[in-house]
């Protein structure tokens, strides 16, 4: 409850970061399992395929 107690641009601003958060554990946990990555691209392949499973979760 003490949550509500701030003001709404900063609860707006709390909302952000847990979404942030939140997203940045989901990449770790997609990634954690390859130590190396051959290339840049691969690595960016890996993330835009984890914000789509990730995407799904959240609908």
């Amino acid at each position: 409850m003490s949550f509500f107690q701030f003001s709404e641009p900063i609860r707006k601003i709390m909302y952000t970061i847990n979404t942030i958060e939140s997203l940045n554990r989901q990449f770790r946990k997609y990634t954690k399992t390859k130590s190396v990555f051959s290339t840049d691209m691969s690595l960016l392949k890996c993330l835009y395929l984890s914000v789509k499973n990730i995407h799904k979760k959240w609908d």
